[in-house]
């Protein structure tokens, strides 16, 4: 149904904890894809289904090298799998050396991930600028969004990256809950001159996140990152829900105010 690209800048809050976080509570069909060219982590966090460890050599490695002819949208579903609680993923690379052989999977890559039947994909690319192949992968977004902190450097590379970048963005800020509202403010108020869609929040929850670690539970349910997902995955899901028919060529557009309130 949609691709959604989640990325950071340099020196930004890790992607991973905020992807498979909202792919937990995601309101609709999701598979997570681990993009990331520098090496994926789901493999060494996460238990898979049957309380074992996801296979490494299953996913975007063995796709690649069964999708040099050609790649299609079903094609990725062989290569899946799930983890504990039932969450599909499509695991990313062990270590950057790989990325080097496979410049050329990012936009077929995309490609077939935005045409996922029946399904959003919550695609995790890590942070940005250090593979410039994989922005053939963020083209083919239907909305990219961009994580950062409220404090001083953070912000700063998130400045950076807008500049660089030619679509219209999402930023959601790893706030502080004491704060949560006041950081959210000053981030909305820092990008406003950009082409910024909304500013969102995920809280900065610790505990939450080595609860996510594990089997799902009560306390997890009821942790600041687990209540905070949840309405940021309503809202962007809603977003691109409202999008779908609108791709010309087949290429996404994402249309919207610059600006949606809190």
């Amino acid at each position: 149904m949609a691709l959604i690209v989640l990325a950071a800048d340099k020196g930004a809050p890790g992607v991973t904890t905020a992807a498979t976080a909202l792919g937990a509570v995601w309101p609709r069909p999701v598979l997570l894809a681990e993009c990331d060219p520098s090496g994926g982590d789901l493999a060494y966090r996460l238990p898979a289904a049957d309380g074992g460890v996801l296979n490494p050599g299953r996913g975007l490695l063995s796709l690649g090298a069964v999708a040099r002819r050609g790649m299609h949208a079903e094609q990725v579903y062989e290569h899946t799998q799930k983890l504990v609680g039932g969450l599909d993923v499509l695991a990313g690379l062990t270590n950057a050396e790989q990325a080097a052989g496979l410049t050329w999977l990012w936009s077929p890559l995309g490609r077939s991930l935005a045409a996922l039947p029946h399904t959003d994909v919550l695609a995790d690319c890590g942070r940005l600028g250090a593979h410039p192949a994989v922005n053939d992968l963020l083209a083919e977004a239907d909305q990219i969004v961009l994580f950062t902190r409220a404090s001083l450097d953070h912000v700063a590379h998130l400045r950076e990256r807008l500049t660089l970048l030619k679509q219209q963005v999402g930023v959601v800020v790893i706030a502080d809950p004491r704060a949560y509202r006041s950081e959210l403010d000053e981030v909305r108020r820092i990008v406003s001159g950009w082409d910024v869609a909304f500013v969102g929040g995920l809280a900065y929850d610790p505990k939450g996140a080595e609860l996510l670690r594990g089997q799902w539970g009560g306390r997890l349910d009821r942790s600041m990152l687990i209540r905070t997902a949840r309405e940021l995955a309503g809202r962007l899901a809603g977003r691109v829900a409202e999008a779908e028919p609108r791709r010309v060529n087949g290429r996404p557009i994402v249309p919207g105010p610059r600006e949606e309130s809190p």
